[in-house]
Formats: C-alpha cells, structure tokens, sequence
C-alpha cells in the first residue's frame, strides 16, 4: 500500500477538492433545507426538484452543463474570469462539480434532521421574546447538529468520489484537476497501472466506510449528549 508521489498527489487534491466543497456548500445547504422543511412559498416543489436533479441526471450531463456555464468562452465564466475567478480545468472547477453532486445528500440529511426537530420549543422560546434569528440560533440549530454533522460528512465523501461531473467539466490533468477516481481511471488506461489504480480503490473504498460509520458515530454522541443536557 505504498503510494508513489503521484498516487499521494491525486489523494491529496481529492481531500482538498472534498473538503472546500464541503466547506463552501454548507451554509447554502443548511438554508436550502429550512426553506423547505419550514416555509410554504410558490415555487417549492420546483426547488426540491431543482436540489436533487444531480441525482437523478447523468454526472457527464452535469459536467457538461457546468463547462457551458463555466468556460472561458460562456457569458458567466467569461465574467468571472475577469474578476480572476476561473472553474474551467482548474481545482477550483472540480470544487464546484463535487459541491453540486454532493449537494443533494446534504440538504437531505439537514432537512430530515429539521423535519423531526419538535416546533413546541421554538414557540417556547418565541414567546419569551426571542427573535426568529435567536430562536433558529439558539434552539434549532442545535438541534439538527446530528444531520448537519452527519450531511457534510456523507457530502465530503461524495465530493471524494465524485467522477462524471468533473472529468466533463475540468478533464483530468495531473496535479491540477485529478483527484482519486480520475486517477483510477487514467491508471487504467496504461499498461502496467493495474497496481496503482487497485492501491487507490482500496484507499477510497476505506475513505467512504470510514466517512459512512464516522457519521453514524458522531451523529450518535451528539444526540445523547443533548438527550442527557
């Protein structure tokens, strides 16, 4: 299980790529979900719709929509690009293909984790004055910890695995935009890459178990201890 300079190049992109798309995703996904655990507006359903199309699409036809958003050449990545915001074949590009892959799960779990939080104790503490704001920070934000905990740890090990979206939209470029499945992939492709790309699906293979049972072990301890509080 020694990896070569390459291999730990492509694990090392991986985590980084994971872990902004992880990092940037979440606040959205926390609204996203109380918007639609919470409020009624027109529109709704279409939004929940719109949240879980990555799971439901094609990954290459994501990649694909993203490159003709994102490329130097479309209206909005040309914007961008003169604000010096690049996605296209760049890291930054493979951040944002993984954030709207995982992005589904995420929102599911927080939501169901709102879902189940009991209101009475937001009414509680609204008519003891405190502001929507207040009783969100206070109390139910607290409270759906678990989903939020246990949503970004399933979107962090999706972000790792993620393949279709990122290969169309930022190609596979060493050093740049290849993370572990692409590697897998490129591996092999060449005579000889069997070893390397077998060292790697086991190391992603116990990323995904370790991510999965630490989700459910956190996810766990937070809800006893505020069950003991």
């Amino acid at each position: 299980m020694t990896l070569s300079p390459e291999e730990w190049q492509a694990v090392a992109l991986s985590l980084k790529v994971a872990f902004w798309a992880t990092l940037f995703s979440l606040p959205f996904a926390v609204f996203v979900a109380y918007a639609l655990a919470r409020w009624t507006f027109p529109g709704r359903q279409l939004l929940n719709g719109l949240v879980h199309l990555p799971l439901i699409l094609p990954p290459v036809v994501t990649g694909y929509l993203l490159l003709l958003t994102f490329s130097p050449r479309a209206p909005v990545g040309a914007f961008l690009g003169e604000l010096g915001i690049v996605f296209a074949f760049r890291w930054t590009g493979a951040a944002l293909a993984a954030a709207i892959m995982a992005f589904p799960l995420m929102v599911r779990a927080i939501r169901l984790s709102l879902e189940s939080v009991d209101m009475r104790l937001e009414q509680a503490s609204a008519t003891l004055g405190a502001s929507p704001f207040w009783v969100f920070a206070t109390v139910t934000l607290p409270l759906t910890l678990p989903g939020i905990l246990a949503g970004g740890i399933l979107a962090f090990a999706k972000a790792m695995g993620e393949f279709g979206a990122t290969i169309t939209f930022v190609s596979n470029i060493p050093g740049e935009t290849q993370t572990l499945p692409t590697a897998i992939y490129a591996f092999l492709q060449v005579p000889g890459g069997e070893s390397s790309a077998l060292r790697l699906v086991i190391l992603s293979v116990i990323v995904s178990m370790g991510a999965l049972v630490a989700s459910e072990i956190l996810s766990r301890r937070i809800t006893r201890r505020m069950e003991g509080a």
